[in-house]
Order: C-alpha cells, then structure tokens, then sequence
C-alpha cells in the first residue's frame, strides 16, 4: 500500500476500512518510485488535519453558532421562526446538524422525522463524524472568502450539506445499511447536484464550493484538508472489483472542472488547473493543467489554503 493510501487510511478515523479487495488491490502507482513530499512545516495542509490556534473549539464553535443565529433573529425577524427551529431549539450541535440535512434531504417517502433519528443515531454511534463536520465547516470559514459566519455554510451552502449527508451514508454503507446509504446518495445527488457514492472514503477539513455537478465515484478515497470546485469528476476506469477511482492526498486544490478518471494517486499538496484532465499520476506539490494534464511546475505555497486558481497561468503555454 503507497504512502498517500497509508496516511488516508489512518487519518479517517470516523470510515471503516474499505472492503478487504479493495485494501489488497495494487495500484499502477506502486510500480513507479514515489517521490519524497517536499520539507514543509508541522501543522501544513499537506501533512493532514490539525486544529490552528485561531480555530475554535467545538463548544466554543457550537455557542458561536448560536450566538450569530440569534443576532440575525434579532436582526430579521422573517428569518426567527427558521432560525429557531433550525439551531437555537437544539441542545448540541450534533441536533441542529441533523435538523438540518433532514429538511434538506426529506422527501414525500422519506420524512425529515426518519432521515433526523437516521443521523442522530449516526453521531452517536461514531461521535469523530462531528469532529469532521466542525473540521469541515472550520475550512469552509477559513478557505471561502465568502463566507464570514459558520451559520452561512451551515444553513445555507450546499456543498458543506452535501459532506455531511455523505458521512452519513457512508457510515450506513459501512454498518451493512447499503439500501438506505443508496436511496441517501440519490436524495443528496437530486437535492444539492452532488453525486458522492457512499462507499468513497473523504477526510476532514473538505471544502467543496459552488459544488454543482461534483461527482466522486465508489472507490475514490480523498485525503484531509481538501479543497474542489464545481464540476470536479473523481471518475472510474474499467469494470473490475478493485480500485477504479481516484485517490487524493491530503491538501490538494482541484479547480472547476477538473476530471481525474483511474485509479491515479494526486499526491499531497498538489494543484490542479479548472478545466483540466489528469490520467497519470501527480507528484506531491506539482502543479498540472491542461488536456490531458501536464506538471508545469512544483507549488511554492499550499494550494488548498490560497485557493489560487490563475496564478500558474503566467507559466503555462499550450
């Protein structure tokens, strides 16, 4: 097993492992000698999901929350009635949460009633599923510019929503629950645009902006600290059991529109240019773009943070 695999496997906590062939199955990628990742600092995007000192705690997190649905209930009083049934009449966090993604994703078979006690069951069953989600709507706030509140992305942005609903399907997936994971993903497809198999394995601290049109297949694993555009395709290649979908390393920045189809390996820190189309392999902090993708030089800071999408524009001629 590669590094990039060995360090997503260890550091999604809240995912059961995939099933045992897709652990055995050998990438092309283990054939090649994998280059070292560049000496970047403690504490980088890169190397996986740390809390930073600005970042806040989850009781201080959850009370902010509360503190800012009050003020605009305050503020607007069209919006107290949505802003009191969707946070402030919730103890935890965790409650507001499956509030939330429950309206979101109800149907005229499926109640919000049903798919609530689904998630609260959930997060008991594996509280880490809520680190994640803090850890996600902390990179939302840190990486969206904008977005200045965490009740922003948590009532309103449909790509942290469709994160969420997908580590719920995906915990469903893992407990033998693949019915409901299923009828779950194709709620989450048909409600935010956003096609994730319940089987993929994602990390924490993911930002999915815009998220219209994303696509993640079954067997795609993403790595912490993640950062994707709209119309971003984790695509398949092939019919076969084993690994068939991407597999992204920690801190990778994928642009609108990028396509990765295979079992490739983007390595950690890397960048890739919207509109672009990988099938080989990326090294740790390279940067490619272009149909089909090519590397144009090595990323100078980390992608997933500065969320530079044109600044390699200057150095990339057809």
């Amino acid at each position: 097993m590669d590094v990039v695999r060995q360090s997503l496997a260890a550091r999604m906590t809240y995912a059961e492992l995939p099933a045992q062939h897709y652990a055995q199955q050998v990438l092309p990628s283990q054939h090649k000698p994998q280059p070292p990742a560049l000496d970047t600092p403690e504490g980088h995007p890169s190397q996986g999901w740390r809390a930073q000192p600005h970042h806040l705690s989850p009781e201080e997190l959850w009370q902010r929350v509360r503190q800012e649905s009050k003020g605009d209930a305050d503020a607007e009083p069209t919006l107290a009635s949505f802003l009191y049934s969707s946070i402030l009449a919730h103890k935890t966090f965790e409650q507001a949460l499956a509030f939330v993604l429950a309206n979101k994703l109800a149907s005229s078979t499926l109640y919000s009633t049903q798919i609530k006690q689904i998630a609260e069951d959930v997060y008991k069953e594996d509280p880490s599923i809520i680190d994640a989600a803090m850890a996600d709507l902390q990179a939302v706030l840190d990486r969206d510019p904008a977005c200045d509140r965490y009740t922003q992305a948590l009532l309103h942005f449909k790509g942290y929503q469709a994160v969420q609903s997908h580590r719920v399907a995906h915990r469903l997936w893992n407990s033998g629950r693949r019915a409901l994971a299923l009828m779950l993903q194709s709620r989450i497809s048909e409600a935010f645009h956003v096609d994730i198999h319940p089987a993929a394995r994602v990390g924490r601290g993911i930002l999915l902006d815009h998220a219209t049109g994303v696509v993640i297949g079954e067997t795609a694993a993403i790595g912490d600290n993640v950062s994707m555009l709209h119309h971003v395709t984790l695509g398949g290649s092939g019919i076969g059991k084993g690994v068939r979908h991407p597999q992204v390393g920690h801190g990778v920045l994928l642009g609108a529109g990028v396509t990765v189809l295979g079992p490739v390996t983007l390595g950690a820190g890397a960048k890739v240019g919207a509109g672009s189309v990988v099938v080989t392999d990326l090294e740790p902090h390279s940067v490619a773009v272009g149909v089909p993708a090519r590397v144009i030089k090595r990323a100078v800071s980390e992608p997933c943070d500065d969320m530079d999408q044109i600044g390699f524009l200057l150095d990339y001629v057809i």
